[in-house]
């Protein structure tokens, strides 16, 4: 009775690794979980305190589908002073950020046009493409070349059908963070052969080692064909909160505002109140988050060095490591294995793509003991 359209698309692997670790929990197993990107912080007070007293006020009524004005007009003013976007307010539609991507899809791709993307990449952007009756066409990146989607990679796959170059910086699942010169040329790409780019920042604020974000939108001529889309959830530890926010060229926002009035009118009332108090307020507790994570990641790396059979380079972004392992398992096969043997919940790489077998992304959002203790499991079930 489903749709032909569902039987195109596999479940989240990642989801579906963290709903059979609860599975295993509830059973007295003492799973310790890498598996979902969520930071283990709590969401800042001031934050939370915004949204209790906007339900307080009563502001619990519709409101406009592209969301708060007040909060439109903070994130149009940070994206133009802090990542060189050229818009404004009118450009804004505040919306969850998966579902930023999905509508952004929806109202961009026609059946059978091609969207290139990275291979790895989250396990969502596929499948958004597939319900529209879209190509998924995948762009393999290399350990060796830091996980970057390379513009001369790019350029081979463009085809008559392309229609949109998607990616994500830094990446889930490997961390990846693209250099001004990639983004540059990924530009010039999408301008030669007028393509729409779809340009996934939800990582943007979570960059070590002294990294910039560059947003592709902020170069010459990129903002009349660019979707940057980034949220709340990673930054501000506010994933069930599902606020997130889209800037848009005015042709293409009407076209996403339209899937917005007719799917979800808009984003939670009160809850745009505590993004808004996110956006305006203080960012030491984002200074705090990303300081710790570097720690976690510098933690996580040293001990994956004294695993002989884990591989992996250092990555710059994000809260994954994405290591390749030696062995005869598929990583599906692999995660299931750990999850038995070492009690550790992770998710195997193909559910990132093809070019993430014999790999496996293990999420670094949760506390330095979990960390220590999990590796150590892992090193003892691999050995």
């Amino acid at each position: 009775m489903l749709a032909e359209r569902i039987n195109r698309i596999h479940e989240s692997g990642t989801m579906k690794m963290k709903e059979l670790a609860g599975q295993k929990k509830a059973e007295g197993k003492k799973i310790i979980s890498f598996t979902v990107g969520e930071p283990d912080f709590d969401t800042p007070k001031h934050i939370v305190e915004a949204a209790k007293k906007a339900l307080d006020e009563g502001k619990t009524r519709y409101l406009d589908a592209p969301g708060l004005p007040e909060l439109r007009q903070a994130i149009a003013e940070r994206a133009k002073k802090e990542n060189g976007i050229p818009c404004d307010s009118s450009n804004v539609i505040v919306t969850p950020t998966k579902q930023a991507i999905f509508e952004t899809i929806i109202a961009t791709i026609n059946e059978g046009e091609e969207v290139i993307m990275p291979d790895p990449s989250w396990v969502t952007y596929e499948p958004c493409v597939q319900l529209a009756g879209g190509k998924a066409v995948p762009c393999v990146t290399k350990e060796e070349s830091q996980w970057r989607m390379r513009p001369e990679d790019v350029a081979e796959l463009i085809t008559p059908k392309t229609k949109m170059i998607l990616f994500n910086s830094p990446s889930n699942p490997c961390g990846a963070v693209e250099t001004h010169e990639d983004i540059k040329g990924l530009a010039d790409l999408a301008k030669d052969h007028n393509l729409v780019v779809l340009s996934d920042e939800v990582y943007e604020k979570i960059i070590f080692d002294g990294l910039k974000h560059y947003s592709i939108a902020a170069e010459p001529g990129m903002m009349d064909r660019t979707i940057t889309i980034s949220g709340f959830s990673k930054t501000y530890a506010m994933t069930g909160w599902r606020l997130g926010w889209l800037i848009a060229p005015k042709p293409i926002f009407k076209g996403i505002n339209k899937v917005q009035q007719h799917s979800i009118t808009h984003a939670v009332s009160f809850a745009q109140y505590g993004g808004l108090a996110a956006m305006t307020g203080t960012q030491e507790p984002v200074k705090m988050m990303v300081k710790e994570f570097q720690e976690r990641r510098d933690l996580i790396m040293k001990l994956m060095r004294d695993i002989p059979q884990l591989h992996c380079d250092t990555p710059k972004g994000a809260f994954y490591v994405f290591p390749r392992y030696e062995g005869k398992m598929n990583s599906e096969e692999m995660a299931l294995f750990l999850m038995d043997k070492a009690e550790v919940a992770l998710t195997g790489g193909s559910s990132f793509g093809a070019a993430g077998e014999q790999h496996l992304r293990i999420s670094y959002a949760t506390n330095k003991k979990n960390i220590q203790d999990g590796m150590e499991r892992v090193k003892k079930a691999l050995s």
